[in-house]
């Protein structure tokens, strides 16, 4: 009987941990401060009602925190919007890159010959 008192006390406590670490925009149904003090007040329907209808979902996307950059927080901002912008924007890298490897041979072969 006293294990049992003490199984409910540690779930409490993972419970009113859960609330407090997880993030206020994933709690579903109440606030936070309100599943904090029902978790308080009433510790075995508390948490039977935390786990069963506060808890976020375990498949909920993961929601990100604002950059301070909105064109980095558009949805489907990795998605190329134009074929073409997107093909050109390549080419220029690739031959940025070409670049960068020619002038570092280029390096290479100068240090080579001053030893």
């Amino acid at each position: 009987m006293p294990y049992l008192f003490l199984l409910s006390f540690v779930i409490l406590v993972v419970c009113l941990i859960d609330i407090i670490n997880t993030d206020e925009s994933r709690i579903r149904n109440l606030p936070k401060a309100a599943w904090i003090l029902l978790v308080i007040i009433l510790p075995l329907a508390g948490m039977v009602a935390w786990i069963v209808a506060g808890r976020p979902y375990a498949d909920d996307a993961p929601r990100y925190r604002s950059t301070g950059f909105p064109e980095y927080e558009r949805p489907g901002r990795h998605i190329a919007q134009d074929q073409q912008s997107d093909e050109e924007f390549l080419r220029e890298c690739r031959a940025r890159a070409e670049e960068q490897r020619r002038r570092y041979r280029e390096e290479q072969r100068r240090d080579e010959a001053q030893d």
